[in-house]
């Protein structure tokens, strides 16, 4: 390595396969500073690259990056490969690969053999060639870094995929409104009559801080519960809701049982929405209002064609395997939240002319125009005047949500349903999820919406359980 890369105070990263593995673009996210692949980085990659998984694909994205950089300019091998070319100027550093062996002492206690072990000798070995220099190693495995930092080198996990440091930054789609609101906004604002909806035109500090589609609320002897239409600046347009907590206005005979439910329906039937995210933990009614207002549009406003629902079957993007049937029957254990939510949905008609024959018959209507699609099958395909519901949302990396949202055509409204905080996917976390990312990503957009459910409606042993347990 040369003395002038010495002489900045540039930083030097060691990257551990699992981090190429997790995003093969890795290469080009460290800004101006150095990376140092080791041989058995390149070991690793070779041998995760067959299958059909994420993680071979990755590996092999990661390996064609890694050719075309170096075929570009292989005489600067040795002195480090710049990567300001092949990124396109993301990033300013150098590339350096392992040209030689390297024979660093190690403790004894750690087996020579194991992949880790070596990548953590090469660490050693450049922060003891370079004292002058910080040495980084960027690892997903926790336990790699743990002995790492045992041996006194520097380590740290890949931030770079992560839309949130915690999650609870997220949006949550909803904002209390000071008391003294309508003292700092109400000067000169302006209120109009339109299709039975109240607007306000407002002025003040908060302005500036709105999200269009965000909700306002302020409860007290003039409760208000509005959406902000219109945003940035120093003004904002502010919409009263639709009252779907009152019976005139049930959807699919389901009312809203607290404020976020209101909210949701809200934006679920609300056909200038294309794309609705719901956050909440179980119990909340996610799954319940969806299908609700997905039936209500479907099968008597008639404004999409069916209602297709589509989850991650865990072990993610894996075959759904050798059970029987067709698509739909493969998938049929995965979606008992399904069956469960059709069944209260369903209970109305018990009353209506008919008893159980006409809630028989009601069933089937209703199965007719819901189709259950695995993920697997996804890519190609197009949704025209569709409403499609993306359940158990969280367990999807951000190129899986991307590939899912993008099938969407012409008249078809996505629905994200999800709980970040039950995440199976051992590579995701809170803050790498595909559902933080479209959250953080989308908000703001005037076709679409998110809201944060707070409150279970289950049952009073249900949310008990869930606060002791």
């Amino acid at each position: 390595m040369n003395a002038k890369r010495l002489a900045n105070n540039t930083k030097l990263f060691v990257l551990d396969t699992n981090v190429l593995m997790h995003d093969p673009t890795s290469l080009f996210r460290f800004e101006e500073h150095d990376i140092f692949v080791p041989m058995m980085t390149l070991e690793e990659l070779d041998n995760n690259k067959k299958g059909m998984s994420e993680v071979a694909r990755n590996a092999r994205q990661a390996s064609r990056l890694l050719d075309e950089i170096v075929s570009a300019d292989e005489r600067d091998i040795r002195q480090g490969i710049a990567l300001a070319g092949p990124s396109r100027d993301l990033a300013s550093g150098r590339l350096f690969l392992q040209t030689e062996a390297i024979n660093d002492v190690i403790p004894a206690s750690l087996p020579t053999a194991k992949a880790d072990n070596q990548i953590i000798a090469v660490a050693n070995h450049l922060s003891a060639k370079f004292p002058q220099r910080p040495v980084i190693l960027v690892t997903k495995d926790i336990n790699m870094r743990i002995k790492a930092r045992a041996l006194g080198l520097e380590a740290q996990d890949y931030f770079n995929d992560k839309v949130l440091e915690d999650s609870d930054l997220l949006y949550s789609g909803a904002r209390e409104l000071p008391a003294d609101f309508w003292d700092s906004h109400g000067k000169d604002m302006q209120s109009w009559q339109q299709d039975s909806r109240a607007f306000y035109r407002i002025q003040g500090p908060l302005c500036a801080d709105l999200l269009v589609n965000e909700f306002v609320w302020q409860e007290g002897p003039q409760p208000l519960h509005a959406w902000v239409r219109e945003a940035g600046g120093k003004s904002a347009v502010l919409e009263t809701l639709t009252d779907y907590s009152h019976h005139r206005n049930a959807v699919w005979g389901i009312t809203a049982k607290n404020r976020e439910q209101n909210f949701a329906l809200n934006l679920l039937m609300n056909p200038d929405i294309d794309f609705v995210t719901l956050l909440g933990q179980a119990g909340t009614g996610k799954t319940l209002l969806t299908l609700a207002a997905g039936l209500t549009q479907v099968l008597e406003t008639k404004h999409y064609a069916e209602i297709i629902i589509t989850r991650v079957t865990i072990p993610v993007g894996e075959d759904i395997g050798f059970l029987p049937g067709t698509e739909e029957e493969k998938m049929t254990p995965w979606m008992g939240a399904l069956e469960d939510n059709l069944d209260v949905l369903n209970h109305p008609a018990e009353d209506a002319q008919g008893g159980d024959w006409g809630r028989a018959a009601t069933m089937d209507l209703i199965r007719n125009r819901i189709k259950i699609k695995s993920l697997n099958f996804m890519r190609g395909r197009t949704f025209l005047n569709k409403f499609l519901i993306i359940d158990e949302a969280q367990n999807l990396t951000p190129k899986q949500m991307k590939t899912l949202i993008t099938r969407a055509g012409p008249g078809t409204k996505v629905v994200c349903l999800g709980n970040i905080a039950q995440i199976d996917t051992p590579y995701l976390t809170e803050g790498s999820s595909g559902l933080t990312y479209v959250v953080d990503r989308f908000k703001g957009w005037p076709h679409s919406g998110h809201i944060t459910l707070q409150r279970g409606e289950r049952s009073r042993l249900a949310d008990h359980a869930a606060e002791v347990l």
